[in-house]
């Protein structure tokens, strides 16, 4: 069966903002979150372009090593002039990134005749050990 709430590269901001409570169209690309970073250089990607990407709904960000360097030290958001939570977003995308092949089940796959027949009891059981 496919993926409930698969991460698509349609879906990967709304799913972030989803888990973050950030609106990434919030950023305009000043680079302040980027040039305070005290972990920039580690990164493959600097923090204003994990925005910029998810901006764009880039999936090849979800592989990228920059939520994992992330130290969430808020240097970022303390120089935002939007206030935009970095750190949040970077939580998200890690938790995107783990969850990302959890889910073996979906009830958009299922027919409305199979969801009336089956017990409600064993939906809910089955959708609790098969999806993250």
């Amino acid at each position: 069966m496919s993926k409930t709430k698969a991460v698509s590269a349609e879906n990967l901001r709304a799913r972030v903002e989803e888990l973050s409570g950030e609106n990434v169209f919030a950023c305009y690309q000043c680079g302040m979150c980027a040039a305070g970073c005290p972990l920039a250089d580690e990164m493959d990607r600097l923090p204003s372009q994990v925005i910029r990407d998810l901006q764009l709904e880039d999936i090849t960000l979800l592989d990228s090593n920059a939520p994992w360097v992330c130290a969430s030290c808020l240097a970022c958001e303390v120089r935002c002039p939007k206030g935009v939570d970095l750190a949040k977003l970077m939580e998200a995308l890690r938790q995107l990134h783990l969850r990302k092949e959890l889910d073996h089940m979906s009830i958009d796959d299922m027919s409305h005749d199979e969801i009336r027949k089956l017990p409600q009891i064993a939906l809910v059981a089955s959708f609790r050990k098969k999806t993250g």
